[in-house]
Protein backbone atom coordinates (compact mmCIF):
# COMPACT_ATOMS: atom_id res chain seq x y z
CA UNK A 1 0.00 0.00 0.00
CA UNK A 2 1.52 3.34 -0.88
CA UNK A 3 0.99 6.41 0.77
CA UNK A 4 0.87 10.00 -0.78
CA UNK A 5 2.51 13.01 1.10
CA UNK A 6 3.55 16.37 -0.08
CA UNK A 7 5.10 19.50 1.14
CA UNK A 8 7.46 21.97 -0.19
CA UNK A 9 11.47 22.58 0.07
CA UNK A 10 13.16 25.88 -0.07
CA UNK A 11 17.06 26.50 -0.65
CA UNK A 12 18.81 26.96 2.22
CA UNK A 13 22.42 27.25 0.09
CA UNK A 14 23.75 26.46 -3.70
CA UNK A 15 27.24 26.55 -4.00
CA UNK A 16 27.70 25.87 -8.07
CA UNK A 17 31.47 25.00 -9.53
CA UNK A 18 31.79 25.37 -13.02
CA UNK A 19 33.80 21.84 -14.37
CA UNK A 20 34.16 22.25 -18.14
CA UNK A 21 33.26 23.72 -20.93
CA UNK A 22 33.46 22.52 -24.70
CA UNK A 23 34.16 24.95 -27.68
CA UNK A 24 30.34 26.05 -28.49
CA UNK A 25 29.32 23.12 -26.76
CA UNK A 26 27.98 21.81 -23.59
CA UNK A 27 29.21 22.98 -20.33
CA UNK A 28 29.72 20.72 -17.07
CA UNK A 29 29.31 21.69 -13.71
CA UNK A 30 28.47 20.95 -9.74
CA UNK A 31 26.08 21.96 -6.82
CA UNK A 32 26.22 21.29 -3.42
CA UNK A 33 22.93 22.35 -1.90
CA UNK A 34 21.26 22.34 1.28
CA UNK A 35 17.57 22.42 1.10
CA UNK A 36 14.94 22.33 3.98
CA UNK A 37 11.98 19.81 3.54
CA UNK A 38 8.48 21.27 5.25
CA UNK A 39 4.99 19.07 5.04
CA UNK A 40 5.38 15.40 4.67
CA UNK A 41 9.01 15.36 4.51
CA UNK A 42 10.50 17.36 7.76
CA UNK A 43 14.27 17.75 6.96
CA UNK A 44 15.14 21.05 8.27
CA UNK A 45 19.08 20.90 6.27
CA UNK A 46 19.17 17.95 3.88
CA UNK A 47 22.38 17.07 2.04
CA UNK A 48 22.53 17.54 -1.49
CA UNK A 49 25.04 17.07 -4.72
CA UNK A 50 24.19 17.90 -8.41
CA UNK A 51 26.17 17.07 -11.36
CA UNK A 52 24.60 19.23 -14.41
CA UNK A 53 24.75 20.08 -18.00
CA UNK A 54 24.24 23.24 -19.43
CA UNK A 55 23.27 22.39 -22.37
CA UNK A 56 22.54 26.29 -23.53
CA UNK A 57 22.68 29.37 -21.21
CA UNK A 58 19.14 28.18 -21.53
CA UNK A 59 18.47 24.27 -20.90
CA UNK A 60 19.71 21.59 -19.21
CA UNK A 61 19.81 18.17 -17.71
CA UNK A 62 20.76 17.21 -13.72
CA UNK A 63 21.42 14.53 -11.86
CA UNK A 64 22.07 14.10 -8.21
CA UNK A 65 21.85 12.46 -4.63
CA UNK A 66 20.30 13.93 -1.43
CA UNK A 67 20.24 12.69 1.94
CA UNK A 68 16.73 14.04 4.05
CA UNK A 69 17.34 13.11 7.81
CA UNK A 70 14.12 14.09 9.78
CA UNK A 71 10.73 12.76 9.75
CA UNK A 72 8.58 11.47 7.16
CA UNK A 73 4.65 11.84 8.02
CA UNK A 74 6.33 11.43 12.14
CA UNK A 75 8.32 8.44 11.53
CA UNK A 76 12.10 9.18 12.07
CA UNK A 77 15.27 8.09 10.12
CA UNK A 78 16.82 9.04 6.93
CA UNK A 79 16.74 8.45 3.36
CA UNK A 80 18.29 8.93 0.04
CA UNK A 81 17.01 9.94 -3.06
CA UNK A 82 18.26 10.04 -6.60
CA UNK A 83 17.29 12.87 -8.56
CA UNK A 84 16.63 13.18 -12.46
CA UNK A 85 15.82 16.86 -13.98
CA UNK A 86 15.98 19.02 -16.51
CA UNK A 87 14.80 22.78 -18.06
CA UNK A 88 14.43 24.38 -20.74
CA UNK A 89 13.20 28.20 -21.97
CA UNK A 90 10.67 28.76 -19.56
CA UNK A 91 13.37 28.00 -16.93
CA UNK A 92 11.29 25.70 -15.24
CA UNK A 93 13.08 22.74 -13.77
CA UNK A 94 11.22 19.29 -13.43
CA UNK A 95 12.80 17.23 -11.29
CA UNK A 96 11.38 13.23 -10.59
CA UNK A 97 13.18 11.39 -7.46
CA UNK A 98 13.69 7.96 -6.27
CA UNK A 99 14.42 6.61 -3.01
CA UNK A 100 17.47 4.62 -3.16
CA UNK A 101 16.66 1.14 -2.00
CA UNK A 102 18.29 -0.05 1.38
CA UNK A 103 19.06 3.94 2.30
CA UNK A 104 16.17 4.00 4.59
CA UNK A 105 17.23 3.76 8.62
CA UNK A 106 15.66 3.93 11.86
CA UNK A 107 11.75 4.12 11.58
CA UNK A 108 12.29 4.26 7.59
CA UNK A 109 14.20 1.23 7.13
CA UNK A 110 12.86 -0.50 3.83
CA UNK A 111 11.21 3.04 2.30
CA UNK A 112 10.55 2.82 -1.21
CA UNK A 113 8.72 5.70 -3.44
CA UNK A 114 9.21 8.22 -5.96
CA UNK A 115 8.10 11.64 -6.42
CA UNK A 116 8.42 14.80 -8.52
CA UNK A 117 8.83 18.65 -8.16
CA UNK A 118 8.92 21.57 -10.50
CA UNK A 119 11.10 24.89 -9.28
CA UNK A 120 9.74 27.98 -10.93
CA UNK A 121 12.79 30.52 -11.43
CA UNK A 122 12.54 33.51 -8.64
CA UNK A 123 9.87 31.21 -6.20
CA UNK A 124 11.58 30.66 -2.60
CA UNK A 125 9.70 27.62 -1.85
CA UNK A 126 9.20 24.54 -4.01
CA UNK A 127 6.26 22.23 -3.70
CA UNK A 128 6.83 18.28 -4.25
CA UNK A 129 4.72 15.28 -4.06
CA UNK A 130 5.87 12.11 -2.88
CA UNK A 131 4.56 8.43 -2.92
CA UNK A 132 5.84 5.84 -0.74
CA UNK A 133 5.78 2.72 0.96
CA UNK A 134 7.12 1.26 4.45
Amino acid sequence: MTTHTTGHFTYADWQETALEEAEGGAKLARAVVTNAFSGGIEAPRTSCQYAITYLSDKTGVCCGYELLTGTLDGRAGSFVVVQHGSWGEDATVHCAFEVVPGSGTGELTGLTGSGTFSAVQGESEIPYSFDYAL
